[in-house]
């Protein structure tokens, strides 16, 4: 074959695969990107049920893993059109069909492990909240998968080291808080770096967050953090997954 053949022989070859390739790529994507609101759902969840949670005066609240589980469910669906007891009949990559489960079984988990704390009287602030729900649901799934997937902020922002931002974390931040950058529709920011696909999903602060969170800036919250003076819109943080590429 002469070279002229071998050329037309390789961009046949890089013609076929070059579609496999991207719509893998397109999937780990995807994929990152459901998995990260379903965490988020999650937190959004515990945050529905706060001040249930933090009413000193009830014992057993009702916030079972089961209610919890129906509510993330709701939530999800509510956000990504996607339902999750029939994931093979939405359009759900095949990663996302075996990952997003587990992740549902990670968080049923988490609250399942809580429920001494949920449902103990006579205490107010019990230091179960949407973070600590993200932060003990991530490392459960991630430790059960092998996916990376963690809650993390800005190092000015950081109350718990284990959310400590890498280099390309802290990088995809900076883009992340600029002002422009859209504060609705769940907007992913991705990227595929050493055979990885990052993908981030902002979060930035509720009006809910504030209590913690908000002004006046150096004041105690109910946690013993001292408030960031954040504003209602301003980033809080992020959810990270890494998945391969391929």
């Amino acid at each position: 074959m002469n070279r002229r053949g071998v050329l037309a022989a390789v961009s046949v070859l890089i013609a076929l695969i070059a579609p496999v390739l991207t719509f893998a790529g397109d999937d780990a994507v995807e994929t990152g990107r459901l998995l990260a609101i379903l965490l988020d759902a999650g937190r959004g969840a515990v945050a529905a049920n706060q001040p249930l949670i933090n009413d000193a005066s009830k014992g057993d609240k009702g916030f079972t893993p089961e209610v919890f589980t129906q509510q993330l469910a709701e939530k999800f669906k509510a956000r990504t059109s996607v339902d999750l007891g029939n994931l093979k009949g939405g359009g759900v990559p095949e990663l996302a069909q075996k990952l997003l489960p587990e992740l549902v079984a990670a968080a049923k988990q988490t609250v399942a492990d809580n429920q001494e704390t949920i449902n103990k009287p006579g205490v107010k602030y019990k230091g179960f909240t949407p973070a600590h729900f993200g932060t003990q649901t991530a490392a459960g799934f991630s430790a059960k998968t092998g996916i990376y997937m963690k809650q993390t902020t800005t190092d000015g922002l950081l109350r718990n080291p284990l959310n400590k931002a890498d280099d390309f974390e802290a990088g995809m931040m900076k883009e992340l808080g600029d002002p422009g950058y859209p504060r609705q529709g769940d907007k992913i920011m991705s990227e595929t770096v050493g055979g990885a696909v990052r993908v981030m999903l902002p979060l930035f602060y509720g009006k809910g967050c504030l209590g913690c969170h908000g002004e006046p800036k150096g004041e105690m919250d109910v946690s013993g953090y001292k408030k960031e003076g954040a504003k209602e819109g301003d980033l809080g943080g992020a959810i990270s997954v890494k998945l391969p590429a391929k």
